[in-house]
């Protein structure tokens, strides 16, 4: 049901941007065809939000976000469409920013751009050393036997991987080529100074 919304808000932005430039077209020639001039006329793009406004409409979003989280009773269907328009509105925000600060979890804690607000885990890690994203199991630890090795040559086949996981609910095992740690809790990667794991933006 997401994805159609998606497409919905996708073809809505498509015909609502084709009808604007066709517009502006028009007076543009209707510019030209009084003055009887081919000089173009200018048409003032929109003005850019300011980084101000761009942080309370992600604020908000994550409060939104926040109350459907906290009180399952707020699936009323009218409340759908907000949840879906906050939550579009937000992911077409977020791309190109980076976790600040950047946390890990288990698997209870949601994946998504994390802030001091919104307490999420980053699923777009990427270690600075051996140059691999970092993949993450939900509900799995990695078995003490694992050693440098066994990364270096299973990294990223996450069949191989699982080999060498235990199951455990709540928790989540992240690896990349050289590194590895099973997390339970929500974690400030910061905490982590062994690791060399940073966001590689949302």
């Amino acid at each position: 049901m997401a994805d159609d919304l998606d497409k919905l808000l996708d073809e809505v932005e498509l015909r609502f941007c084709r009808d604007r430039s066709a517009t502006s077209r028009e007076g543009q020639e209707g510019a030209a065809g009084v003055g009887g001039s081919d000089k173009e006329v200018k048409i003032s793009s929109p003005s850019i939000p300011s980084e101000e406004t761009s942080k309370e409409d992600d604020d908000l979003s994550d409060l939104i976000e926040d109350i459907f989280h906290d009180d399952p009773s707020a699936s009323d269907p009218s409340m759908s469409s907000l949840r879906a328009i906050a939550g579009h509105r937000a992911i077409s925000r977020s791309k190109g920013r980076k976790c600040c600060p950047v946390y890990l979890g288990g698997s209870s804690a949601p994946l998504g751009l994390g802030t001091n607000t919104s307490l999420r885990t980053c699923d777009q890690l990427r270690c600075t050393t051996c140059d691999f994203r970092v993949i993450a199991l939900d509900d799995f630890e990695w078995n003490k036997s694992c050693d440098y090795f066994f990364f270096r040559n299973n990294m990223p086949d996450i069949n191989k991987l699982k080999v060498k996981t235990l199951s455990r609910r709540g928790a989540r095992a992240y690896a990349c080529q050289c590194s590895w740690r099973s997390i339970q809790d929500l974690t400030d990667l910061r905490e982590e100074q062994q690791l060399r794991w940073v966001c590689g933006k949302h």
